[in-house]
């Protein structure tokens, strides 16, 4: 035999009960668990770290909306596994499906939690305090004072001293616990507490909503500008800037309207060769219509001090130094051009890059000859020349002694293919194949010249200084500043306001006798006269550290000391 005496009893359902429809216990039911799970606090805490620690990545490895050319270099020189992350959407995070979900679910996990909350807090709000409970010696905060006067005058005096808190006096009758009836004191205080916690994380959800919705109707440019005061543009269009990245819902045809370009810019540097700080004088215009550049307004732009305009922002990000050079072509006709090279030492600024030349027309009447006698140079920008043997490089980032260590080449520089190329470099296709041959390689200061063998001679000019530009539209920053602001003062908030209740019990003390044993014949008034009455007071808080610590006697005795006394107690005692 078994013994089935110690079994738990199991809840049958009693006969005739109907069972659940499968619909609701295999769908409904589910929906609902899964429900509460998402919009529980514990959950959103979860995915706001998944959403830091999915971030990391595009913080990290290049981002294709921002260096596609880098990005692609970066998967090819990692073969497979460069293939696989970008297949797991690893250069492109910020719009990948899976960062995209986690945003979404924490969205919807934030409202899911905060709304129920708000509710039940806007409903605390118009509730009363809390009634007095039934033993009040069980609370961790209890003292017992008899005072002289009536429960009512008492209760009078508790009431005028707990201004600011939400208070309530209810009179009881007369009981079998309490025979000649008491009176009840409730009050409460920190419903502000809840509501900065509420603030705080609804400012923190509509600082992800203000987040996103600069991505999805901003855009940034980025522009390479030679700082002569002659080289601008206009933010009419995507196509005049070197790269753009746009917000999903922004096409282009509706940019901020405005004019500027680079007059002057000027650098220094610590003696490390790291820059200490970038001045570039820009001057700009609102609107498509920017009249005279006489009307043009001037400026400086420095590190994080933008030029605002049209609603956006300008910044410098980067600069460099873009020698000029001039070619005379046998026919004595010349060509002059001044293009950026790009460092490749930031302490030295020592930079390269590629110029192409083509021929003047009528030069070669065939098509064929005139590609094949087009001009390219290809080398080294020095700002303070160093020479090891003829091997140049830059002692310093200051302009000191510019030179170059140019390659001339002649022949297909591949400007009539209409193929896109590097502007920094030559293709090295044109070069193993013969079409771009190179005829010398040669050292030039300011001002010196090189001729080749068929007689074009070139000639370094100087320099100029270039700068990166970047162009930011969003049109979110101020909510994004707002919610920010917002979420401080709620975290201050709920960390401050204190969350406190306070109970009081008044009950008319037994009459007293005389000295000799004798009474009021009444049994109801003192023979002193002095009516008393016994106060319990207690209070809680949720710690110690929330508000009433080891000196809740002193603050209890405060509220029931008499008009005499008040004035000292309250010198001696922190109001409550």
């Amino acid at each position: 035999m078994t013994d089935v005496t110690d079994r738990p009893q199991v809840d049958t359902p009693e006969p005739g009960t109907p069972k659940a429809h499968w619909a609701r216990r295999r769908v409904l039911w589910p929906l609902r668990n899964l429900w509460r799970s998402l919009t529980s606090m514990r959950t959103a805490l979860l995915l706001l770290f998944l959403l830091a620690l999915a971030a990391i990545p595009g913080a990290l490895l290049p981002q294709r909306d921002l260096n596609e050319t880098k990005t692609l270099e970066y998967i090819s020189e990692r073969g497979t596994l460069g293939t696989w992350m970008d297949r797991l959407q690893l250069f492109d995070v910020f719009s990948s499906v899976w960062f995209t979900a986690i945003y979404v679910l924490l969205f919807v996990s934030l409202v899911g939690c905060l709304t129920p909350r708000m509710i039940e807090h806007f409903h605390s709000l118009r509730a009363k305090p809390v009634a007095t409970p039934r033993n009040l010696s069980r609370l961790p905060r209890h003292v017992t004072h008899t005072v002289d006067g009536t429960p009512d005058e008492i209760a009078d005096r508790i009431n005028g001293r707990l201004r600011g808190w939400r208070r309530e006096i209810v009179v009881r009758e007369p009981s079998k616990a309490y025979p000649d009836g008491c009176v009840e004191v409730s009050a409460e205080k920190g419903y502000l507490r809840e509501f900065g916690n509420l603030v705080f994380h609804f400012a923190l959800l509509a600082l992800l909503v203000s987040i996103a919705a600069g991505k999805m109707f901003g855009y940034e440019g980025t522009r390479i500008l030679v700082a002569d005061g002659e080289q601008g543009m206009c933010n009419t269009s995507t196509a005049v800037y070197d790269s753009f990245r746009a917000g999903n819902l922004v096409d282009g045809t509706d940019l901020s309207p405005f004019c500027f370009r680079v007059d002057d810019f000027s650098a220094t540097f610590l003696p490390s060769g790291q820059p200490d700080m970038y001045d570039a004088t820009i001057r700009y215009a609102e609107g498509t219509k920017v009249g005279s550049p006489d009307t043009w307004k001037s400026t400086s732009v420095r590190v994080n001090e933008p030029l605002r305009v049209a609603g956006d922002r300008v910044y410098v990000l980067g600069n460099g130094f873009a020698p000029t050079f001039t070619v005379t072509f046998p026919n004595g006709e010349k060509r002059t051009q001044t293009t950026p090279f790009v460092p490749d030492e930031l302490q030295t600024m020592l930079s390269s890059g590629a110029v192409r030349y083509d021929t003047p027309a009528g030069l070669y009447p065939d098509a064929d000859e005139r590609r094949r006698n087009q001009i390219a140079l290809e080398g080294l920008f020095a700002p303070t020349a160093l020479y090891h043997g003829t091997l140049l490089t830059s002692l310093s980032p200051e302009p000191d002694d510019p030179a170059v260590a140019i390659r001339v080449y002649k022949g297909d520089t591949g400007l009539d293919t209409g193929k896109p190329q590097n502007v920094y470099s030559l293709d090295q296709d044109l070069v193993e194949q013969g079409r771009l041959q190179r005829q010398a390689q040669v050292n030039l200061s300011v001002g010196q010249s090189h001729t080749i063998a068929d007689g074009t001679t070139v000639t370094f000019d100087g320099y100029k200084r270039w700068v990166s530009v970047q162009v930011s539209h969003d049109p979110a920053q101020i909510w994004v500043l707002v919610s920010a602001v917002v979420m401080l003062g709620g975290l201050l908030v709920s960390l401050l306001i204190r969350r406190r209740r306070i109970w009081a019990r008044l009950v008319p003390a037994p009459v007293t006798t005389g000295p000799d044993g004798s009474r009021d014949p009444a049994g109801t008034e003192p023979l002193d006269g002095k009516r008393r009455t016994v106060v319990e007071i207690a209070g809680l808080a949720r710690t110690d550290q929330a508000g009433w610590g080891e000196g809740f006697e002193d603050q209890a005795a405060a509220l029931v000391a008499d008009d005499a006394d008040a004035s000292t107690s309250r010198r001696t005692t922190r109001r409550l």
